[in-house]
């Protein structure tokens, strides 16, 4: 219910739906498309959604720093420190841009604040699909009908846990690779969904699928939300090489991250971790 979601977190959710109205408003228009340095798209809705966020933030909570894509692309980046000990915000303005070129309605809104290398809150809005996801660890995860969320009815949700016998996989719609195959065939997997974005994390989250391998590149920015939704919803993200929990601030590695694999049910990734070791 919204009684038992902060003020804070309240306020997070109302600059992230903002953000999603002014990018919807670029959505299936003949919008331009650039290419950042290292090739991928960016738009004029990518750039005018992190204006949104990035001023939001700095008006409501001007002493955490913030760690935004298309900044970072251009070479700025906040001073967290060696060790990102601190607190700071990771913003994707628009997760899934070639979602968003294509058509598709999943692209999303990720907003994350990050606590000692942790994933400690997120938001993940989808504007197309009215949609609106919000985590924060030790106090649970709630989906929501979007834009009038803020004013009404929150529904907890939950991953499955146990998770069955028998697995649902989620996988990219836009990214495959022949490790993921790899992957998945060491698991009984029964059927395999396709999204776009963080929505991957958000389908764990409400219980409709239970594991999510990516082994391909990604930026913190487009895990950190989806993955604080995941975890405050019963679930983890570990590392596929050491499996150990996906950690955030790494400066050294430029803020990519390792390949990692999502899981519902923490105690089914333990036992895939012995198994696949």
């Amino acid at each position: 219910m919204l009684r038992d979601i902060p003020e804070d977190a309240l306020e997070i959710a109302a600059i992230s739906l903002k953000a999603g109205r002014t990018i919807l408003g670029y959505f299936r228009s003949d919008v331009s498309v650039d290419r950042k340095n290292d090739a991928s798209p960016v738009t004029d809705a990518d750039r005018h959604g992190e204006d949104i966020i990035t001023s939001g933030l700095a008006q409501a909570f001007p002493e955490i720093p913030i760690l935004a894509e298309e900044a970072a692309s251009t070479g700025s980046f906040p001073a967290l420190g060696l060790d990102a000990e601190g607190p700071f915000f990771l913003v994707d303005p628009l997760d899934g841009t070639k979602e968003f070129i294509s058509g598709s309605g999943e692209f999303t809104v990720n907003i994350a604040l990050v606590r000692k290398g942790a994933p400690v809150q997120g938001v993940v809005v989808a504007p197309a699909l009215g949609a609106i996801y919000l985590g924060i660890a030790g106090a649970g995860a709630w989906r929501a009908e979007a834009p009038k969320c803020v004013a009404g009815d929150w529904e907890p949700i939950m991953t499955r846990r146990p998770a069955p016998t028998e697995l649902i996989a989620v996988g990219s719609r836009s990214h495959g690779s022949d490790a993921t195959e790899v992957f998945l065939a060491r698991l009984p997997i029964a059927d395999f969904l396709k999204a776009g974005s963080s929505l991957k994390f958000c389908r764990i989250a409400e219980g409709a699928a239970d594991v999510y391998p990516r082994f391909g590149r990604t930026m913190e920015w487009d895990t950190g939300a989806g993955q604080a939704v995941l975890q405050a919803a019963g679930g983890t993200v570990l590392e596929a090489s050491s499996w150990s929990p996906l950690s955030y601030g790494k400066a050294a590695r430029g803020y990519d991250n390792p390949f990692f694999v999502a899981w519902g049910d923490p105690e089914r990734a333990a036992s895939a971790g012995d198994a696949c070791s």
